[in-house]
């Protein structure tokens, strides 16, 4: 029996799209169900619970923004998504600022809709988690909607119970797939503001020359095409929360006027003269090491100070060993339902493989191979062949530099350094912490030698 966290609600008026979603829904192993319009799809809401809805924007009867409204004023822990095939910036600003989950365009790509739905119900879950929950204490596993008992992940814990109410900016440091977002997730969803919007940006996936009117807007004239008044996405969070992800991404000079809003709580939009208050909690990401990015000009030093009042360090999977199993039961409970196959446990051989991988994806990487072994796998058992080639073929501490024979001692050095760094994937602190070296030595060597990172 499927829980009620997989339950999706699919609401279009054109049977090729509910039919086509419905289809690919339920070959996850979801239960889908369908409707035409906004009647339809309110009475299927209000009797049965739902993880997320996918809706056009254009009903029959009413909107999707309707059907929208009526799905946050009930409380529900449900996610909605928007669809349609008449793109436009103020139809998103409408659709965030009333609770929306994301916007996508017809055509969309099914594997898109596919991802976008599973982070949305990984988002409804978090929610429904804090709602059903007395406060989550540290040294609770599994609190906050995450996974892990490793020290680190304790500190992190109680961090987030200390301060989640208050309004204090965050900066959550770690590397690609290490939960940022669940964490910035359960700061939003523990905070005062947790009826308000959770606004979510990606610094390094919106166009630099699109990035100033996204997040601040403008007024009628202010560029070529702005032929009308358009909120920006910081006025659309209104009173919630904003997670900057890769915050080392913004160009400079957004950066400064950012910082600028955050010290006066004012904000003008592009072409404007006036300018108007603004609430909100900002929450910034990064994967960067942020001395670094101070060091070479893509963090403003003074915007690094304004943001980090709280700073969380996530700690990269490879260093959250106790994690690793517990995660792994996770997944493997997960995909084993969806696809509907009898696999109950992770076998000894099989996990002393997990445990002396690497990781460089993280925890992210962990549930892709954990997904690809349930697929993959004969019995009710994970054995080692069902596990990915590059689990298979690592060996446990098997990082050692491979250095030519016949060196100079600076040669040998140097190639100490580069390997070290292409295996952490470019991260100058855990780089450092391995070769033991103190970050501003490690930076002294990287400029004598000229290495990139």
């Amino acid at each position: 029996m499927k829980q009620q966290g997989e339950r999706i609600l699919v609401v279009d008026d054109e049977s090729s799209i509910t039919g086509a979603l419905e289809l690919i829904m339920r070959d996850r192993g979801y239960m889908v169900e369908t409707a035409s319009n906004v009647r339809e799809a309110i009475a299927l809401f209000d009797n049965k619970p739902y993880s997320v809805v996918l809706t056009d924007l254009k009903l029959p009867d009413e909107s999707g923004i309707a059907l929208l409204t009526h799905i946050k004023r009930a409380g529900a822990d449900t996610e909605v998504i928007l669809m349609t095939a008449h793109g436009s910036l103020d139809v998103t600003i409408e659709a965030i600022k009333k609770g929306a989950f994301y916007y996508i365009e017809k055509p969309f790509n099914p594997d898109h809709v596919v991802m976008l739905t599973e982070r949305a119900m990984k988002q409804a879950a978090i929610r429904r988690q804090c709602h059903n929950r007395k406060p989550s204490k540290a040294g609770e596993e599994g609190a906050f909607g995450m996974v892990g008992r490793s020290p680190a992940m304790l500190q992190i814990y109680e961090t987030i119970r200390l301060t989640a109410e208050s309004d204090a900016s965050v900066l959550i440091e770690g590397e690609s797939g290490t939960g940022k977002e669940l964490i910035a997730a359960a700061f939003h969803f523990n905070s005062k503001r947790v009826s308000r919007p959770f606004i979510r940006i990606n610094c390094a996936a919106i166009p630099r020359d699109l990035i100033e009117s996204e997040l601040f807007g403008y007024r009628k004239g202010a560029f070529t095409g702005a032929d009308r008044d358009k909120r920006g996405l910081i006025e659309a969070g209104a009173g919630g929360t904003l997670l900057l992800d890769e915050i080392a991404e913004m160009p400079a000079h957004i950066q400064a006027k950012l910082l600028r809003v955050l010290q006066e709580r004012q904000l003008r939009r592009l072409g404007d003269e006036r300018e108007s208050s603004v609430d909100f909690r900002l929450i910034a990401a990064t994967n960067r090491d942020t001395l670094q990015a101070i060091g070479d000009g893509s963090l403003r030093e003074d915007l690094y100070y304004r943001i980090s009042t709280i700073k969380i360090q996530v700690p990269p999977l490879r260093e959250r060993l106790d994690d690793i199993s517990l995660l792994a039961a996770l997944f493997l409970d997960r995909f084993s339902r969806r696809y509907k196959k009898p696999v109950r446990s992770i076998s000894d051989s099989a996990c002393r493989m997990l445990l002396g991988y690497c990781w460089p994806g993280n925890v992210r990487e962990l549930e892709s191979v954990i997904e690809h072994a349930v697929l993959f796998c004969q019995s009710d058992q994970i054995m080692p062949e069902s596990l990915p080639e590059q689990i298979r073929i690592a060996r446990p501490g098997d990082f050692k530099c491979v250095i030519a024979p016949y060196l100079a001692l600076e040669e040998i050095e140097r190639e100490a350094i580069e390997q070290t760094l292409a295996r952490t994937g470019g991260n100058v602190k855990q780089t450092a912490r391995i070769l033991k070296l103190h970050r501003p030595t490690l930076y002294r060597k990287l400029k004598k030698y000229g290495i990139k990172c």
